[in-house]
């Protein structure tokens, strides 16, 4: 299993505005091979309240079914927009994948 992650410091005003783009916006992950989940998290505040962290978080069955959904025209087609919310976030959006090397879960899978 990978998960791909985007680091976003969403600047305090524009907070409603990037949660509305992301509520919004057209999906088409559930249709890409290897795809299991998606989840938008909002976390603190920064100290000075200045900005807000966000990160978009998937769950890929394996690095290389993230990678093909990274070179296809589904992905293309989902950020070709991306440069219009720059304004909202401080500095650019922070990729960071991980490799799952275990997974606990729960009752309800």
């Amino acid at each position: 299993m990978f998960i791909a992650m985007n680091r976003f410091q969403v600047l305090t005003d524009h907070a409603d505005a990037f949660e509305a783009v992301w509520k919004t916006r057209e999906s088409r992950l559930t249709d890409q091979p290897g795809f299991v989940a998606f989840h938008m998290l909002k976390g603190p505040d920064a100290e000075a309240g200045e900005t807000i962290l966000y990160a978009s978080h998937t769950i890929w069955r394996s690095r290389e079914d993230f990678e093909a959904w990274t070179r296809s025209q589904s992905f293309r087609d989902a950020h070709k927009d991306g440069g219009r919310t720059r304004h909202m976030y401080q500095g650019g959006p922070r990729f960071e994948g991980f490799e799952v090397i275990q997974e606990v879960t729960g009752g309800d899978g």
